[in-house]
C-alpha cells in the first residue's frame, strides 16, 4: 500500500485547472495557448488553481465525490471528480450543457 498522495487527473491525464482552460478554449474554438491575458482573465483571478487541483487529490485508492461550480469568462463551469468538465454558456439560452472532453 502506498502512502503517497495521488492527484486524481481528469480525462486525458490533465489537472482540473488545466481541464478548465482546455474546455473554455474548445468552447470558443481557439487554441488552448490563446486563453491568456489580455483577452482572457487568468484562472487565478477566479480560483486558486493549486487549491482546485488539491481538491481532487485522493490518498491511496480512496474515491472522491468532489464537485466544483464556478463562473469564468462568461461560462458556468462544473468540474466533477471522475473526468469531466461541463461548460455552459451563460449568454446562450440554447446551450446544451454537454460535457466538453478533450
Amino acid at each position: 500500500m502506498s502512502t503517497s498522495d495521488e492527484t486524481s487527473m481528469l480525462g486525458g491525464g490533465r489537472s482540473p485547472s488545466q481541464a478548465i482552460i482546455e474546455a473554455v478554449a474548445a468552447e470558443e474554438g481557439i487554441d488552448v495557448t490563446d486563453v491568456e491575458p489580455p483577452e482572457y482573465d487568468p484562472l487565478f483571478t477566479i480560483v486558486n488553481p493549486e487549491a482546485l487541483d488539491d481538491l481532487f487529490t485522493t490518498t491511496g485508492s480512496g474515491a472522491s465525490n468532489v464537485v466544483v461550480h464556478l463562473e469564468y469568462e462568461g461560462y458556468e463551469i462544473v468540474v466533477r471528480s471522475g473526468c469531466d468538465v461541463e461548460v455552459h454558456d451563460r449568454s446562450s439560452s440554447d446551450s446544451t450543457g454537454q460535457p466538453i472532453e478533450g
